[in-house]
């Protein structure tokens, strides 16, 4: 080690495996001061390696700073401060360790400054969040967490085959700038764009959020998928793929948000289309792009965090979670409809929210590069952002029609962890300077001209006109929609049954086969063996001096052939 420092994501980390011996208030304050400790920790850390070990030959960093990991490191310290006050209700003892487990394990690896340790905290994260969502204790949950499970294990393997192959070609353990030049850095993208919920398994998100508690999904949906994007502005800035994959999850969680009717589903594939936006700013690859995408990450974390705080609101307070069982719950929860409603608007880039002061550097850079269609591409899934995340999600759960519900608000702990991230994502939105001048680059870019304000305010307007005249088209419906993820769930079992019980049997009826024979030639064996049998009887000396000369005989012709 080359200073001596504590390092913020094991602090984290351990001090959750200590939390289940805690009760009562000191379970509370423990909670919260856990990860501002964590916080001013992350601060500590200087620019450069902190700390770096020997292990088989190579120079580990399981601690480095700069710029970035600094800011990564400090919205994930933040989110489990605020996830940690909002469930501070929570009766489960094993979420909220789990949680800051999974937090802890985030953090480190925004700090790590090599492969392996990456890959450790890599690991960590998926045992972190599965805990979480199995801790909701359903039956439902369970099988979600297996799903969960068994995709991020897939990406944890492609992952580990691509760092082993970075190791053995180049014998360099340090995490920098890969590109796509070896099929080792092939497979270590793979492994990152499973986690950022990139097609074609973009439908574990959806499947599994949902299933975990009122407050677990405010967890995971910090972590997971912004940790993906700090390793791809890390590992994979500028290559052109990202920037078509991400389009493509921008459209697709616009499309089956639209089409949702679970409440939590539908901020779940806002995850998804977030985190399809980053990735194009990733892909651009400029200073201003990675700005754009570093502080989407950021200012992400907060609305998306705060929306489904209100949604988990309604959810811990009512029993519901459709959109065809709520409406009207402004009369009762009127600081839950206005908290949501801030975070609908961020999301939405609504002018003095932090969406508008992040997303629009993305939007920027491909003009700045004569994107046309990128930009234009863009500016369609912003408007469709407010079509599902902005509009729908406040709109049936606050607004429309009365459901007759008369819930009250959620307790104290949940409505601060609300207020006080209604208040940075307004915070951000008036005076970005601060987020700015933590971003990795310089920032030359001013949100607040007329024309950007001009311009933006046009697009959410026509976009709210387009969806209350499209209302009707837009109506509640008890559906539920198929995603990719119905390959895995129906087909494979489906396909297991029709072409695998078969192959099943008559596998079982070899191994019978081969059991019978083994069996039968074992018996004979010792039959020909007993007392009065073949092997067992008195052999001449003249039969035995003629199969001694056959061995010969048999010996020469080898060994003269």
């Amino acid at each position: 080690m080359t200073e001596v420092l504590f390092h913020p994501g094991l602090v984290l980390i351990v001090g959750a495996l200590l939390l289940p011996f805690l009760r009562g208030t000191a379970r509370s304050v423990a909670i919260v001061a856990l990860p501002l400790l964590v916080l001013a920790l992350v601060w500590q850390v200087p620019d450069g390696p902190a700390w770096q070990l020997r292990f088989l030959d190579y120079t580990l960093t399981p601690l480095q700073g700069d710029k970035l990991s600094r800011l990564f490191a400090t919205i994930f310290a933040l989110m489990a401060t605020g996830g940690g006050l909002f469930a501070i209700t929570q009766k489960s003892r094993v979420e909220v360790p789990a949680a800051f487990v999974y937090a802890g394990s985030a953090i480190g690896v925004a700090l790590a400054g090599d492969l392996v340790t990456v890959f450790v905290f890599w690991e960590l994260m998926a045992v972190g969040s599965t805990l979480v969502l199995w801790s909701q204790g359903t039956e439902a949950a369970y099988r979600a967490a297996r799903r969960y499970l068994m995709i991020h294990l897939l990406g944890g393997v492609v992952l580990f085959a691509g760092v082993t192959g970075q190791i053995v070609n180049t014998g360099d353990v340090t995490f920098a700038r890969l590109g796509l030049d070896s099929p080792a850095h092939w497979l270590i993208l793979i492994g990152f764009l499973i986690n950022v919920a990139a097609p074609p398994l973009s439908a574990w998100l959806p499947d599994a959020y949902p299933e975990a508690s009122w407050s677990g999904t405010v967890f995971l949906s910090a972590f997971t998928t912004k940790t993906a994007v700090y390793v791809l502005i890390r590992g994979f800035p500028g290559t052109e793929l990202l920037i078509w994959l991400g389009l493509f999850m921008a459209f697709y969680g616009i499309i089956y948000g639209l089409l949702e009717n679970d409440i939590r589903r539908i901020l779940a594939y806002t995850i998804v289309n977030q985190g399809g936006l980053m990735m194009v700013g990733v892909g651009l690859g400029t200073e201003m792009s990675l700005n754009g995408a570093t502080a989407q990450a950021f200012a992400g974390v907060i609305y998306v965090a705060l929306l489904l705080m209100s949604a988990g609101s309604v959810m811990q307070m009512t029993g519901k979670r459709k959109c065809t069982e709520l409406g009207g719950l402004v009369r009762t929860m009127p600081l839950t409809a206005v908290c949501g409603t801030v975070g609908a608007l961020a999301v939405s880039a609504f002018p003095f929210t932090s969406g508008f002061i992040s997303k629009s550097m993305v939007s920027q850079a491909a003009l700045d590069g004569h994107l046309l269609w990128v930009w234009l591409l863009l500016t369609a899934a912003s408007a469709g952002a407010f079509l599902h995340a902005g509009l729908k999600f406040p709109w049936f759960v606050f607004f429309h029609k009365d459901s007759g519900l008369r819930p009250a608000e959620p307790p104290l702990s949940m409505r601060w962890a609300m207020v006080i991230f209604s208040f940075l994502c307004i915070a951000l939105g008036v005076w970005p300077e601060p987020l700015y001048a933590l971003l990795p680059y310089h920032v030359s870019y001013v949100p607040y001209t007329g024309a950007h304000v001009v311009t933006q305010l046009q697009l959410l307007l026509f976009s709210g006109l387009a969806f209350f005249v499209l209302l009707p088209y837009l109506k509640r419906t008890l559906t539920i929609t198929l995603d990719t993820d119905w390959m895995w769930r129906f087909v494979l079992p489906a396909l297991l049954h029709k072409v695998g019980m078969p192959l099943m049997k008559a596998w079982n009826l070899l191994v019978h086969a081969a059991y019978v024979l083994i069996t039968e030639s074992m018996a004979l064996v010792l039959y020909q063996h007993r007392q009065d049998g073949r092997f067992a009887r008195t052999w001449s000396t003249r039969s035995m001096a003629m199969w001694v000369l056959v061995l010969l005989l048999g010996f020469l012709i080898l060994y003269y052939v």
